[in-house]
């Protein structure tokens, strides 16, 4: 039973955190139609950022806020510099880039940094929490993760439902001309979409850090977990990132507790693959008909 519990707060913790990457890349497909395979490399980058200003006396929230910042930065960067040239071409374009990206973010960190695996701290204490007589597997910093990826949920919620700027980033990006002819600012929203889906990228990097081998290559699997995630809830729902986080973390944690970690990234390919027979659009995505 002890077991069990553990397996299950250890699959909230960890699909917390894919659903926070799947959040990321939600944010990118509502606002610009593109799914960016290089997320995780973008997030890695940034929390490198944030461990540079901490070995230089920087505290921890600055280095957290200063993380944020440059994943802001870099998400419009990239979007001006590298896809908006190739908006307007085939969508496999957009995706072969982003994969050259990961590549080129990746080399970038270890020529600077190294490829050897780091410490990163954590915001909150990660020892596990203790109710009555029992220690939970559950640390204050799991906690953390919850309440800011439901932050997270919430923001995107907000954005999305309830202001006028979701609604123009979702008409550029599943609708340019028409939102052009309208007066919307098409590419300045494409461009805020690229760079607030990093911003939700880089709060994955930090909250994913301090419980793995910090490396260039730390945050390859999550995307691969993310990306199943966001598949299982639907491309096109914050509240399926989430649900799907979940779900694949759960999925993912009693595979490796009962059977091996070595088993998981098969158990990932296996559910993504039960996912996409059962219901391809994802669970809250809205089936949509298509003239033929």
């Amino acid at each position: 039973m002890r077991l069990f519990v553990d397996i299950v707060f250890n699959g909230v913790a960890n699909g917390m955190i894919y659903a926070s990457v799947a959040l990321a890349l939600v944010l990118i497909f509502r606002s610009t139609n593109v799914v960016n395979f290089a997320q995780g490399a973008m997030a890695m980058l940034t929390t490198f950022i944030a461990y540079s200003v901490l070995n230089r006396g920087g505290s921890y929230w600055v280095a957290f806020v200063v993380a944020l910042a440059c994943g802001f930065v870099l998400g419009g960067v990239v979007q001006l510099v590298l896809i908006r040239p190739v908006q307007d071409k085939p969508p496999l374009n957009g995706v072969i880039i982003t994969f050259g990206l990961l590549i080129f973010l990746e080399g970038l960190a270890g020529a600077i940094w190294g490829n050897a695996s780091h410490g990163f701290p954590a915001a909150f204490s990660q020892a596990g929490l203790t109710v009555g007589h029992t220690k939970l597997d559950f640390s204050h910093f799991d906690v953390f993760i919850v309440v800011a990826v439901l932050v997270l949920m919430g923001a995107m919620l907000v954005l999305f439902r309830a202001t006028t700027l979701g609604l123009r980033m979702r008409a550029s990006a599943f609708a340019a001309e028409i939102s052009r002819l309208l007066g919307v600012r098409v590419q300045q929203l494409l461009t805020l979409g690229w760079a607030l889906a990093a911003v939700a990228g880089s709060l994955a990097g930090l909250l994913f850090a301090p419980t793995a081998e910090f490396s260039p290559y730390f945050m390859d699997l999550i995307l691969v977990y993310a990306f199943v995630a966001a598949v299982i809830g639907g491309l096109d729902s914050p509240v399926g990132a989430l649900v799907g986080g979940l779900i694949t973390g759960l999925a993912l944690s009693f595979v490796g507790g009962y059977l091996g970690g070595a088993l998981e990234p098969i158990a990932a390919l296996l559910l993504l693959i039960v996912a996409l027979m059962i219901r391809p659009e994802g669970l809250f995505a809205r089936p949509t008909a298509r003239r033929v």
